[in-house]
């Protein structure tokens, strides 16, 4: 029987740390310059690549991060790092360049990973799929998973819109305040990290 609360639960959870509000800034700046046809494609490659991950991660995630002898906090430290040079390159104009419009995927990286599939909604996930028994708690789990990656791609794709509306005056405000928004967010995912360490010291 599926599991209501089970769902719930996880969906709101992954809804919080994923935060498909707080990603249309971002996704709005880090795809400026492409076409609409290109910034469609960015969308579901974005959705599909956090989805790809939190499923590898969701099978064998504690297996993997204990082969590679990887922690929780140091996949938080190395997270909000990738995030904070993104971030840099945001408040600085340096990703508005034309090499980096053509040739960068950003739906790959930072929106697939480590932005959307980061390490808390990892670990949300891994706890998830150990800590529930049974076939309806199992698959209440991975519908809540299938359901927040069709949020973030529904509200990325029509985020598109905003960009048609606000043109490219608004664009570099907005670029500036996600590179604000998003290197606060490394910063505190790095002393989040961090503060494991030396509590687990």
């Amino acid at each position: 029987m599926f599991d209501l609360t089970v769902f719930g639960s996880l969906f709101l959870t992954l809804f919080v740390i994923m935060d498909p509000l707080g990603i249309t800034p971002i996704f709005l700046a880090l795809t400026s310059g492409r076409t609409a046809r290109v910034q469609r494609r960015m969308a579901w490659q974005a959705a599909a690549v956090a989805c790809s991950v939190i499923t590898v991660f969701g099978v064998c995630g504690r297996q993997i991060l204990a082969y590679l002898h990887i922690t929780t906090p140091a996949l938080m430290i190395a997270g909000g790092l990738l995030l904070l040079l993104v971030a840099l390159d945001l408040l600085t104009g340096k990703s508005e360049a034309p090499t980096q419009t053509k040739d960068v995927n950003v739906a790959l990286v930072p929106l697939g990973m480590p932005l959307l599939a980061g390490p808390g909604a990892i670990v949300s996930v891994i706890l998830a799929v150990q800590h529930t028994d049974g076939f309806g708690g199992q698959f209440a789990v991975w519908t809540a998973i299938a359901a927040i990656h069709v949020v973030l791609y529904v509200v990325m794709r029509f985020s598109l819109v905003i960009i048609r509306v606000i043109k490219d005056g608004g664009v570099v405000l907005v670029t500036r305040l996600a590179g604000m928004m998003l290197s606060a967010l490394a910063v505190q995912q790095i002393i989040n990290g961090v503060t494991q360490v030396v509590r687990g010291g």
